[in-house]
């Protein structure tokens, strides 16, 4: 692995993890949406998480094509473009049943 994919892979670890304590104490994605400060803060590591992805080389992504590298940055290019379009419900969603798959996923690399 090149060290600038190494880098951006720990970079979207730590990112992950932001999201994860940003969102520790809440249960629902009603508490989600009206705490507003962890919902902002949350939506800004999702795209620092997607721009990190395209930051990474092809050749990484292609020998770790099992990640579904562009479904990241779409979610990415939804939440910086389409701001107020966002579902709480939705983002509360992946939070709780995608983004410790990709955690896995990221740490096993």
């Amino acid at each position: 692995m090149h060290s600038k994919d190494e880098t951006i892979i720990l970079v979207m670890l730590e990112t992950i993890g932001k999201i994860m304590l940003f969102t520790s104490g809440l249960k629902t994605a009603e508490e989600f949406a009206e705490d507003v400060k962890s919902f902002d803060a949350t939506i800004m590591n999702f795209i620092i998480l997607g721009e990190s992805v395209d930051k990474l080389s092809e050749s990484f992504k292609k020998i770790h094509s099992d990640i579904d590298w562009r479904e990241i940055y779409d979610f990415r290019n939804v939440l910086a473009h389409d701001y107020f379009g966002i579902y709480p419900a939705e983002v509360w969603e992946i939070i709780q049943k995608h983004l410790p798959i990709l955690k896995a996923e990221l740490e096993a690399i």
